[in-house]
């Protein structure tokens, strides 16, 4: 049956019928108390089929019989709030396919149809090495022997390791192909295209990239810098994706979100127990490995 016809045929057996307009009226209160009032029946059900075992012979009968009084009370209050059905299903399904659906956006290329120095490489290494400047201790990054970017400290009083947050936003271009910090770091900014430039690449995109980064660092931290977790909490995974839905990463799912973040907390954490290393990036692999420490020639890298 149409989902739409089905919620119109159960209006006509409602008992409370009510100005859809008024959402905090008896109309509206009773069949939210029925939703309640039936998950509890199922539950009920759901005991006595632990308890009874298969002597419960009409348990599925009983759990129909719930599942469609639930259903009912959804298109009631559905229908007092002015929903339909279908679009409810319809927005449930792309929530949950972005959630955990096939999660392959390989088709998408942020750097299709520009010259290599307006893109990523696809493959590279970036090292993050301990430096003393002005003995204050920061951290240099380098790629292919260059200087990338401001050395960096954690800039907080307590050192919680966010001087090595580069890593997050190098597993960004490994998953995602994305990341205006890491752009700018490489000067492969795509100015062939003004406005790519100033949209997708400008500061207010930057900005937004920084945001990300800081916003599940506090996340992590008071998840065990994600040692041991294997998904995200959705409400994180939702605000990142609203915060990016004006920028071209808005193409790809929660679930490469959440796989560049928990593979860039991976090697984070190594990188943090090492106090810096090579890190390898490779978009076509989408993935990002912790080669190891740096291996020092020598006499030790001194600051400039």
């Amino acid at each position: 049956m149409n989902l739409n016809v089905y919620q119109q045929e159960a209006q006509k057996t409602d008992r409370v019928p009510g100005r859809q307009k008024n959402q905090t009226g008896t109309d509206v209160i009773v069949p939210l108390l029925g939703l309640a009032g039936e998950t509890g029946e199922l539950l009920s059900e759901y005991k006595k089929h632990l308890r009874d075992g298969d002597s419960h012979q009409l348990f599925k009968d009983r759990v129909a019989e719930e599942l469609g009084d639930l259903l009912w009370y959804i298109a009631n209050v559905a229908t007092k709030f002015d929903l339909t059905l279908e679009n409810i299903a319809s927005i449930n399904l792309r929530k949950t396919q972005d959630r955990w659906g096939d999660q392959d956006s390989s088709s998408v290329n942020f750097d299709a149809g520009y010259d290599a120095h307006e893109s990523f490489p696809r493959r590279f290494e970036v090292e993050l090495s301990e430096v003393l400047v002005k003995g204050k201790k920061k951290i240099r990054a380098r790629m292919d022997g260059k200087k990338i970017g401001d050395d960096l400290t954690d800039n907080a009083d307590d050192p919680d390791g966010y001087r090595f947050h580069d890593v997050f936003h190098l597993a960004y271009v490994a998953v995602l192909g994305w990341s205006p910090v890491i752009r700018k770091l490489l000067k492969r900014k795509r100015k062939s295209r003004a406005d790519i430039d100033e949209v997708q690449d400008g500061g207010r995109a930057q900005v937004i990239d920084e945001g990300v980064a800081a916003l599940v660092f506090e996340y992590a931290k008071g998840h065990k810098w994600l040692e041991g977790v294997s998904e995200l909490d959705y409400h994180l995974l939702r605000t990142i994706k609203g915060i990016t839905s004006l920028l071209e990463v808005r193409k790809r799912s929660m679930g490469e979100w959440q796989r560049a973040i928990l593979l860039g907390f991976k090697v984070w954490r190594e990188v943090l127990a090492n106090e810096g290393g090579r890190i390898l990036v490779d978009m076509d692999a989408k993935d990002l490995k912790y080669l190891g420490p740096i291996k020092l020639v020598g006499k030790k890298r001194k600051s400039r």
